[in-house]
């Protein structure tokens, strides 16, 4: 697998380091979560209450924070161990300095 990933020259913060396992993880997390979106547009069409509304979109909130915390600890353990591997620390630490204020903007 290295040798097809070195083939493809890509950004050394690619996501195509991360695992297979990792990646369909990912992959099932944002199809429920898409499909929880689904559901409360239906409920806002149907009349839901607010109060029901809100409950259901933080529980959207939730499930994408747990998704980003996955990937966050997917990107820590291969893109940036591989970054390292090749000497390019400083690379894969200013990229993780600009997701983390990205992400902490947003709290």
């Amino acid at each position: 697998m290295a040798t097809k990933i070195a083939s493809k020259k890509l950004k050394s913060t690619s996501s195509a380091y991360l695992t297979k396992d990792m990646r369909t993880d990912l992959s099932h997390r944002l199809a429920r979560i898409e499909g929880h979106v689904r559901a409360v547009r239906q409920m806002l069409e149907n009349d839901e209450s607010c109060d029901e509304l809100m409950t259901q979109l933080a529980a959207v909130r939730a499930a994408t924070t747990q998704t980003i915390v996955k990937l966050f600890e997917g990107h820590m353990e291969t893109c940036i161990r591989a970054c390292v591997s090749t000497g390019k620390g400083e690379e894969a630490l200013a990229g993780v300095k600009g997701a983390l204020t990205t992400l902490l903007r947003q709290v």
